[in-house]
């Protein structure tokens, strides 16, 4: 009925690139359970350790009572509660931002900003390690699609200087997730400026880690506060915030365009209110509890000082996401499988979603893990090291 479908999975097998889940039987932590097993986990975007805290378990069963289960409406309908409407305000005064408006994911959301913005007579500039939704993002909008290479803001700068498009837009990523590495976000808007673009920030994975009060990479040391007309600001709140869904933080008229004009957002049902109502409570944690930060960067030097000299070279990323260069896809395959072997959970990223040649083991840090978790995982690699 489909034909090519088994030969197209069979040619995936051969070359170590077939995708398997992992069933997971408890709650998102440190460790965890899959299949009766206790696992160490560094496979998952809880950085600050809060997606079974029992707080937001608490909120999220409040919010329950409140508002029931399921929203069974888009918010265009009748699906628009009290609690999407306060955490909407909420996020906006935490981002700074006049408004901001709740999608589903942040791959919804994506798609909702580019398809609401950008036409046939329009352009988007997108760093070359930008993540899928970003990209399938500018392919679906219509707009005239250019991807320059990675941080190269000489090629960016060429590309904008030559456009003569009705919008020009730059996409990039806050924090790059494959990499780890954090885009020069200050650069990026002077450029913008200079040729009169929008610049949208993906902060899925720098949202509650990066800049003061875990605000995302517009409050970062580095850069201060970079708040400007023409940004256009997206974060995900189902890793750092704990819950699920995502927001996009803007001028009026721009949420407003998105109200009325993203279909990503309009012809859905709402996500139930009782995950807005607990991520009240999960803003709060990210603002006040400024230890989590401080224990993730913690754990990031310690892991970084554990795997000093090992022969697989860690990456220079200073965020949670700490990428481990094996090169050859089977043998991230066999790392990876070892570690399990020995009750560690690192997920092997391989071609296409990084380059080929560069295949790697994905360690993703969270506030949950103990010095001795860190410990072991150290340990653990340095003794496969010996027999790969």
């Amino acid at each position: 009925m489909f034909p090519g479908l088994f030969e197209q999975l069979r040619v995936r097998d051969e070359k170590g690139l077939r995708r398997k889940r992992l069933i997971l039987s408890g709650p998102q932590e440190a460790h965890v359970t899959v299949a009766g097993r206790k696992y160490l986990a560094f496979c998952s975007n809880d950085y600050l350790g809060l997606a079974n805290h029992p707080e937001l378990i608490q909120s999220a069963c409040d919010g329950a009572h409140q508002y029931g289960v399921g929203a069974s409406a888009s918010h265009l309908i009748n699906g628009h509660t009290a609690a999407h409407h306060e955490l909407e305000q909420a996020l906006a005064s935490f981002t700074g931002f006049p408004n901001a408006l709740l999608f589903s994911t942040g791959y919804m959301a994506n798609i909702g900003i580019l398809t609401a913005l950008l036409g046939r007579q329009d352009a988007v500039f997108a760093d070359k390690l930008n993540h899928a939704s970003l990209n399938d993002a500018a392919l679906l909008c219509g707009a005239k699609f250019f991807r320059y290479p990675h941080l190269d803001l000489i090629k960016l700068e060429q590309r904008l200087a030559a456009s003569h498009a009705r919008r020009k837009l730059v996409v990039t990523d806050a924090v790059f997730s494959m990499d780890g590495d954090i885009a020069p976000v200050s650069r990026l808007i002077a450029l913008c400026k200079k040729y009169q673009a929008m610049l949208l920030l993906d902060d899925a994975h720098g949202f509650g880690v990066l800049g003061k009060q875990g605000k995302g990479v517009l409050f970062s040391s580095d850069a201060g506060n970079l708040h400007a007309p023409n940004i256009i600001y997206m974060a995900t709140l189902g890793k750092s915030a704990g819950v699920s869904g995502a927001f996009v933080a803007a001028q009026a008229n721009v949420i407003e365009t998105f109200i009325q004009y993203a279909r990503s957002y309009i012809y859905t049902t709402a996500a139930p209110a009782l995950l807005s109502h607990a991520l009240r409570k999960s803003l709060t944690l990210i603002e006040q509890e400024s230890w989590r930060r401080d224990k993730l960067q913690q754990n990031i030097a310690s892991l970084k000082k554990g795997l000093k000299s090992l022969r697989w070279q860690l990456l220079p990323s200073q965020t949670p996401i700490q990428p481990l260069i094996v090169e050859e896809n089977n043998k991230a395959i066999w790392l990876s499988d070892a570690l399990r072997k020995r009750g560690i959970l690192v997920p092997a990223i391989r071609p296409p979603t990084v380059p080929p040649g560069l295949a790697r083991l994905r360690i993703s840090l969270s506030t949950s893990h103990s010095s001795t978790d860190i410990d072991r995982l150290a340990t653990t690699l340095w003794e496969l090291s010996q027999y790969s």
